[in-house]
């Protein structure tokens, strides 16, 4: 017979994706300026390197998820973070939602899903305290940032083809209709003679 050692969830994966009303929550994975790929691990709880790019490649702006979101793929919701400075991997940002790229991923086992990237700001931004909306950004940045995502993906053997372009309204229903079902407890069996040795909380 065993017991039953109940472990919380990961605080991250838990996070609520809007904290309060059109504002949002995102941990960031990979800085401005990197050429590492960071990706956050829930099993683990901690930031792994999952690549590099190649050479003379970086991210052009700050680059998380938005926590309690599941996308196409798997993962998290993807969001593009537009910053006055680069933060690091794990760093809490509030944002407001400008816009989102639509698009499908094909991986390279021919699989097709949609993994929309979405566009924010911080909420704490001196820069771009005036961008409230996606039309509000030249439209050479959305460029570079769906350039970039093909790119990247090419390098990685993979299709990222952008299907379309929409607003903060889209954007915030994208969250909502992707929300994850909020994680239970992980349950690791243990032997009960081994639940009740002395010291053992």
């Amino acid at each position: 017979m065993t017991a039953e050692m109940r472990i919380p969830p990961s605080g991250l994966f838990a996070l609520p994706a809007e904290p309060r009303p059109k504002r949002y929550n995102v941990v960031i994975e990979t800085p401005k300026g990197s050429r590492n790929k960071f990706t956050y691990d829930h099993a683990l709880n901690l930031f792994r390197l999952g690549k590099q790019l190649p050479s003379g490649a970086v991210f052009p702006f700050d680059f998380g998820f938005v926590p309690s979101t599941i996308s196409g793929d798997g993962d998290p919701l993807d969001v593009i973070v537009l910053l006055d400075a680069p933060t690091f991997p794990g760093c809490l940002v509030r944002v407001r939602l400008l816009g989102v790229i639509e698009a499908t991923q094909t991986s390279r086992s021919g699989q097709t899903v949609d993994n929309p990237r979405l566009i924010a700001v911080a909420v704490k931004s001196v820069e771009h305290r005036e961008i409230h909306r996606l039309r509000d950004l030249p439209g050479s940045i959305v460029d570079e940032i769906a350039h970039f995502f093909v790119s990247y993906n090419q390098a990685a053997g993979k299709r990222f083809r952008p299907t379309a372009r929409a607003g903060r309204k889209r954007a915030r229903r994208l969250v909502r209709d992707m929300a994850a079902p909020k994680p239970g407890p992980t349950v690791v069996p243990m032997d009960r003679h081994e639940a009740a040795q002395p010291g053992m909380p």
